[in-house]
């Protein structure tokens, strides 16, 4: 497939690319030898192949949920360095 400058400069501008006229003509001829390339995998025979999510057959090994008791404000400001009532004190770090 062939674009023409057009197609490209629209396709540039969405992609936020910037590039000179001499730079262009050498991206034209890219992206053109790219949809090339796309385009015969379009004469790919897919018929009866499952599309994929992942590369990998791998499952998750997700652990059931329980319910469990909660570490209270009291307990997790034990150990703090700088607190107040109930909350950590840290340094500053945006102005």
């Amino acid at each position: 497939m062939e674009l023409d400058k057009e197609t490209l400069n629209k396709i540039a501008h969405l992609a936020r690319l910037e590039f000179n006229e001499k730079d262009a003509e050498a991206m034209l001829k890219d992206m053109s030898s790219i949809l090339s390339f796309v385009e015969k995998l379009n004469e790919v025979n897919t018929e009866g192949v499952e599309p994929l999510t992942t590369m990998s057959h791998e499952l998750n090994a997700l652990r059931e949920d329980k319910i469990s008791p909660h570490l209270n404000t009291s307990t997790a400001l034990e150990s703090a360095p700088e607190k107040d009532n109930t909350y950590f004190r840290v340094p500053k770090v945006l102005e």
